[in-house]
């Protein structure tokens, strides 16, 4: 059996996180999805408009996602020490990123492979917000 593993904040759910995670599922048996913590995003220097304990619901009734798990932190070696999953699914916007390099040859060295799958172009939970704040603001 193939584990699959990936995380985000998933606020303001949208296409873009469909497709990560239904892309995700079909390259694994089982796929394990950590929803950051609210300190975490906050760390992070932004705030999610949806509080945590409604975005892990919202992840839990998504058909691809085997099971749920909160993040607190982003460290993903330490998540795969503790969950054993084989393959790691990042957006592809981290794509050569120094970090990521650095844990992409991290984790091959225990035959865990990294997969970047493709981010939906012009779409994003940032945009939307800000798309909302600019409307609520009367501009368009």
């Amino acid at each position: 059996m193939i584990t699959g593993y990936t995380s985000g904040v998933f606020d303001l759910f949208h296409i873009g996180h469909v497709n990560l995670l239904r892309n995700a599922k079909s390259l694994c048996d089982k796929l394990i999805v950590a929803v950051s913590v609210d300190d975490l995003v906050r760390y992070k220097h932004k705030k999610p408009v949806i509080p945590f304990n409604e975005r892990i619901e919202i992840i839990k009734s998504i058909k691809y996602v085997d099971t749920v798990i909160p993040q607190y932190d982003l460290d993903k070696y330490s998540a795969w020490r503790r969950l054993k999953f084989d393959i790691l699914f990042v957006g592809d916007d981290w794509y050569n990123k120094d970090n990521w390099i650095h844990l992409d040859e991290k984790l091959s060295k225990n035959g865990v492979k990294v997969i970047y799958l493709p981010y939906t172009r012009g779409r994003s939970s940032t945009l939307i917000n800000n798309t909302l704040n600019r409307l609520r603001d009367g501009h368009n």
